[in-house]
């Protein structure tokens, strides 16, 4: 994924919001909306879009677009610029493959210390029941 050509893709949309800013507030639209169309994408590989639509299926709205909003800042720029990252770090997320996991043995001594231990247990509660006879 070239994120700068990402980022050239995103389109903003802005409204008021809430929160800190005293009479601002009501004037200044500094709640920031970054959306980013998957389908049209020229940014991503057919595959990195197939595996987007397949992980964020829940997050895309029905017109296809993938967003991300912010509204913490004061300033437009800074929710701009943090609704951009949130976005980013969404995208990221979502073409990141796990390693596959490899099996692997319990080691013999593991094995040995879980059964040593579990026979001393049984020792201690049975000397409790009052059965041991050490001969």
């Amino acid at each position: 994924m070239n994120t700068e050509l990402v980022k050239s893709e995103l389109s903003y949309r802005t409204s008021r919001s809430g929160g800190k800013g005293g009479q601002n507030v009501n004037k200044v639209e500094t709640k920031v909306e970054a959306r980013f169309e998957v389908a049209a994408s020229e940014a991503l590989t057919e595959e990195e879009k197939a595996l987007i639509l397949e992980n964020l299926a829940n997050q895309i709205s029905a017109e296809g677009f993938l967003s991300a909003v912010n509204q913490t800042e004061r300033s437009q720029l800074a929710n701009k610029l943090l609704a951009e990252e949130k976005l980013l770090r969404l995208l990221e997320k979502a073409l990141h493959r796990p390693k596959k996991r490899k099996r692997t043995r319990i080691p013999a001594g593991a094995k040995e210390a879980r059964t040593e231990a579990k026979r001393r247990l049984s020792e201690k509660k049975a000397i409790r029941r009052g059965g041991v006879n050490d001969e």
